[in-house]
């Protein structure tokens, strides 16, 4: 998503200076264009080279700088910027912006671009709780500014509140929010993530090796273009994608059953990424089995297939389901699509390198019910959800078009 863009990053005077080398560091690696633009005070803290070597681009520093010897810098920086990001951002820059100051290269840069913003406070808890910095903000907020707030902690200086540099992977995800089309607003998504634990006694149990990691991204990834999103997960190591979304934790297959058919009703697109035990043991000790006792073979039963009850009762909905495979995988993906009433299946073969449980990239194919199959390269788990989510989009408005045709007709 942030490959090629052109992200312009104002420095200012306050100690996470340092913190926005890293911020640099990452937004390179992921293929961003970066240009830095540092205030007097926040060279006190951090020197441009630094920058200049992470971002292999000039640092401004200068309220009068010209770039190739003729434009005005703070208007071609303005004009070039796709997103300004303001990381950290002291009090002293938030009032100037608020309140229409514009007296060194960036206040005047943020001024004469039409690019969004988006501000990272850092400061001491009691500036940032103060009702002029509120007010500020609020001002800010209004007028479509976008902000990433501080976290709770122990700052610099030794007090403890409201006021750190925000985690900067959170600022990350924040600016993939930005640049991300709002086209699945109004739309309640349902996913699951996560392997199934089937308990042999409370401390062995049935299960595979999915991280949950494809389902995580398709849910993040729904979220960023303006889903509402509950993610019902199994047993996983992963933390929340994000505060917005509603996370439902499980263990078995039927409490995932369970979980997904109480929120069944209220969503409109349901993605089934979970890899779900399809047997459990027939019986379940409540008690540790001793090595003495324990059964050489386990008698198993099938569990409920989720999929395939949901596919019965969608209606309307937009149903998704993931098939993994090691072998046949077209006929066993073709065959499940139309078995389970699918409007799409995603199946890959787990057996290759990359693209099986516990990775961050996938390789996977997409069949529809006309036949057609696209086949992906190896990519990131996100980059394969955007493709994913690219195709739910269209169904949705595939789907809105025929209901409005359907409408027009009854009259």
């Amino acid at each position: 998503m942030l490959k090629g863009k052109k992200i312009v990053l104002g420095v200012t005077g306050g100690i996470a200076a340092y913190k926005a080398a890293e911020f640099v560091r990452l937004l390179v690696k992921r293929e961003a264009h970066v240009h830095v633009v540092m205030t007097e005070n926040a060279q006190k803290f951090i020197t441009p080279l630094t920058f200049q070597t992470l971002s292999g681009n000039p640092v401004v520093t200068d309220p009068f700088t010209l770039l190739d010897q003729t434009e005005i810098g703070h208007v071609a920086l303005a004009d070039l910027a796709e997103l300004i990001v303001i990381l950290p951002a002291t009090a002293n820059i938030i009032g100037k912006i608020a309140n229409g100051i514009a007296d060194d290269f960036l206040s005047t840069m943020v001024m004469a671009s039409k690019a969004p913003v988006l501000i990272v406070p850092s400061m001491n808890v009691n500036m940032w709780e103060s009702r002029a910095l509120q007010r500020n903000v609020e001002m800010l907020v209004e007028r479509g500014f976008h902000f990433v707030e501080p976290g709770v902690g122990e700052l610099a200086c030794y007090w403890y509140g409201k006021g750190r540099l925000a985690e900067l992977e959170e600022v990350i995800e924040k600016i993939e929010e930005i640049f991300s089309p709002k086209d699945l607003k109004g739309e309640k998504f349902l996913v699951t993530a996560g392997p199934t634990q089937e308990p042999i006694d409370p401390v062995r149990f049935i299960t595979n090796p999915s991280s949950g990691k494809m389902g995580y991204a398709l849910a993040k990834v729904a979220r960023r273009r303006g889903a509402e999103v509950t993610l019902v997960a199994g047993p996983t190591i992963l933390s929340v994608p994000h505060k917005d979304i509603k996370v439902v934790s499980v263990r078995t297959a039927e409490e995932m059953r369970r979980a997904v058919l109480d929120h069944f009703d209220e969503c409109s697109v349901v993605i089934k990424a979970a890899a779900v035990s399809d047997y459990r043991p027939k019986i379940s000790s409540q008690r540790k089995l001793k090595k003495s006792e324990t059964p050489t073979s386990l008698e198993l039963e099938r569990t409920v297939d989720i999929l395939k009850e949901v596919g019965k009762r969608k209606g309307d909905r937009i149903l998704i389901g993931f098939a993994a495979e090691t072998e046949n995988l077209i006929s066993n993906a073709k065959e499940k699509l139309k078995e389970k009433n699918l409007d799409l299946i995603v199946v890959n073969d787990v057996s290759k390198a990359g693209a099986g449980f516990g990775v961050d990239t996938n390789q996977v194919k997409i069949l529809f019910p006309s036949g057609e199959v696209k086949d992906l390269p190896l990519m990131s788990k996100e980059e394969v959800s955007e493709i994913i989510l690219n195709e739910i989009a269209h169904l949705l408005k595939q789907r809105d078009k025929g209901s409005l045709q359907n409408r027009i007709n009854l009259k």
